[in-house]
Formats: structure tokens, C-alpha cells, sequence
């Protein structure tokens, strides 16, 4: 075999176990279902616990940053629940409704965790039809279910909450909350506690999402088996993974809020 041969054939071998190593990660990160999810945990060989359903998009299906639900599922205090992970990849406010009766209302939830949203600022979704969307949830769920019900507001997009995205994000907080008073639902205030978590206001990072920024992430922690808040601290960030989606530190403020909603007397 000639030296031109032998460099084609080592140059194709690397390519084809990068483009393996990528498409792992992406697989894991995009593509698989999350742990407890509504035709895992609310089909025939469902358990008899109590289901507590989170509903909502990326942040919620927790395979690309922190997985709140998952951290839910593993508290001590809520072993006497079955907990069901209704998030999915891209979706808004819209989809979220469209698939409500099959993967909320069928799990015959006790307590249900709505948030959902962030892909519709990103889409540039008008108010209006958001609210409208959103209260089309809300309603569904008061009237098919006897669950508890809450919407959890937004956290930010990117980390200056001075850049027009994150004016409009507020936006969609405000109706959020205005829903939840509205429709006599809870609200919970995880954009507010999250803002907590950010550092000096002169050393946030500003909104600059890319799919193939989130690859990247999803390849560093699947492959190379770094933690999400490395990824994030690695980009000076102190929340958010990929300008969207939040660390494990994050996360795991998320999960006090809805913890301690779910441990309160109703």
C-alpha cells in the first residue's frame, strides 16, 4: 500500500470515530427519551404512587443540562411519589398543549410543573398568542385533572439581562404570571431566584446560542465526561451551559423551588 493510500485510509478512520463521538453525544443529548418519561412511567406497568408530571421543553427533559426532574425523583422526601418527565426537545408553548391529554392527563397527575416558553421568545411567538396558549393549558389541566397545578417562570437567555432578548423574556414572564393569577394556578418565581445565583452585572455574558455551540457542550459532557458547571464556568457563565440551558447549579436551584411547592400544604 502506498504512503497515499495509507494517509487517506488514517484520515477516513479518524473522521468516521469523530463523526461517532459527535453522534453519541447528540444522540444523548437530543434524540433519547428522558428517564421517566410519559410512556415509561404512565403505561401499563405504571406504579400506583402518585404521579407529579414536569411539562415543558429542553430544560425540562433535562438530557442536555441539568435534570431537575430527575433531582426531584431522587429526594428522600418524595419516595411516595412516581415523578414523570414530560419535557421535550424544542417544544412551545403550543406543541406543549397539542400533546397535554396524552402525556399530562393520562399519567392522572397529583401535582403538575409547566415550564414552557423559552422557545417561544426565541421564536419571536406574539404575546398574545402565547397567553393564549398558556391559558389553553392551564384551563385543560384545572378541568381534566384534580391536579395541583403550577407555572414556573423563565429563566433567562444568556446571562445580560440587558440585551433585547432578555427584554422580551420579561414579557413572557409577566404573562406567566398574569396566567397563573388568572386561571387561579400557582406561580412559581424560578427566574427570580435564579437571577440570584448571577455574579457582578459587568461580568455577564450575553445571549449567543448556536446548535453547534450546544453539540460541543453535549460532547464535552457525554464524551469527555465533564460536568455541567464546568462546561458553564469554562464560558464564564454562571448559570447557563450554552446560553439556554442551565448547569447543574442551576438546576438545582430550580429544584428548591419546585421542591419546596411540592412539599407545601395545598
Amino acid at each position: 500500500m502506498n504512503r497515499r493510500k495509507r494517509v487517506l485510509i488514517t484520515v477516513a478512520s479518524v473522521l468516521v470515530a469523530a463523526l461517532g463521538v459527535v453522534g453519541t453525544a447528540g444522540y444523548l443529548a437530543f434524540l433519547r427519551a428522558p428517564d421517566g418519561s410519559p410512556a415509561e412511567a404512565c403505561g401499563a406497568g405504571a406504579t400506583a404512587k402518585p404521579a407529579v408530571v414536569g411539562a415543558g421543553a429542553s430544560m425540562t427533559q433535562g438530557t442536555l443540562g441539568g435534570d431537575w426532574i430527575g433531582a426531584l425523583r431522587g429526594r428522600p422526601e418524595f419516595a411516595g411519589h412516581e415523578f414523570v418527565n414530560a419535557g421535550h426537545n424544542g417544544d412551545t408553548a403550543a406543541d406543549l398543549l397539542a400533546r397535554l391529554d396524552a402525556d399530562v392527563l393520562a399519567c392522572r397527575p397529583a401535582a403538575v410543573l409547566v415550564l414552557v416558553g423559552t422557545n417561544d421568545v426565541r421564536a419571536g411567538t406574539p404575546l398574545e398568542q402565547y397567553r393564549a396558549d398558556l391559558t389553553a393549558i392551564a384551563d385543560r389541566l384545572r378541568t381534566g385533572t384534580t391536579a395541583r397545578i403550577a407555572l414556573l417562570s423563565l429563566p433567562p437567555l444568556g446571562e445580560d439581562l440587558t440585551t433585547g432578548i432578555n427584554q422580551s423574556l420579561a414579557g413572557y414572564n409577566a404573562v406567566i404570571q398574569e396566567t397563573a393569577t388568572r386561571t387561579g394556578v400557582d406561580y412559581l418565581p424560578v427566574h427570580e431566584r435564579l437571577l440570584e445565583l448571577l455574579g457582578p452585572r459587568e461580568d455577564r455574558v450575553p445571549y449567543d446560542f448556536s446548535f453547534p455551540l450546544a453539540l460541543t457542550v453535549a460532547t464535552r459532557h457525554y464524551v469527555l465526561g465533564q460536568t455541567w458547571d464546568d462546561i458553564a464556568r469554562d464560558g464564564g457563565r454562571a448559570l447557563l451551559i450554552d446560553h439556554v440551558h442551565l448547569n447543574d447549579r442551576g438546576a438545582a436551584r430550580l429544584t428548591d423551588v419546585a421542591a419546596a411547592w411540592l412539599a407545601a400544604t395545598p
